[in-house]
């Protein structure tokens, strides 16, 4: 992937661009992507929320409950409702929605997740790890983006930009 890419939302209120690489590409298949989305699965960029410049309006969060009982907040275009990303437990990282770039083919998943649940047509291929659930991230990301994702942890614990609650 090059950087800057840019995308935002359906109607083009919503501009974005993300200024590195994401730190992981996650292809997520569980039942509450494949709701939210209405879908079969949806492509993640994580990448740090510092990272996600917004070029043109800010999209509206809206709290969506998940099947275990907490939430996931969807950030929306407040004109045409297309979710441009979310986030998860820490503000400082961004899941953003890979559709929503301009050139969706500039990225490709790292990781295929939760494909206990994939539909059974989708077939996933052999060159990208597939888990049933989830995965040990030490294991499987790249040494520069665990890196990154400590110094978020560090500047968590030195009471930066906090969890949400």
């Amino acid at each position: 992937m090059s950087v800057p890419l840019e995308g935002g939302c359906a109607c083009g209120a919503v501009r974005y661009r993300l200024t590195s690489d994401p730190l992981f590409t996650h292809c997520c298949h569980c039942l509450n992507c494949q709701r939210q989305t209405g879908s079969a699965f949806v492509i993640n960029l994580l990448i740090e929320a510092d990272r996600v410049q917004l070029l043109a309006h800010d999209p509206q969060p809206v709290d969506v409950p998940r099947d275990d009982g907490s939430t996931q907040r969807i950030f929306r275009c407040s004109t045409c409702q297309v979710a441009v990303f979310s986030e998860y437990t820490r503000r400082q990282v961004r899941f953003v929605r890979g559709g929503t770039l301009d050139d969706p083919a500039a990225v490709a998943p790292d990781v295929h997740i939760f494909t206990r649940s994939k539909l059974p047509w989708v077939r996933l291929p052999e060159s990208v790890p597939a888990f049933d659930v989830y995965y040990d991230t030490k294991k499987l990301w790249p040494a520069a983006s665990l890196e990154r994702l400590e110094a978020l942890a560090d500047e968590f614990s030195r009471g930066g930009p906090s969890k949400r609650e």
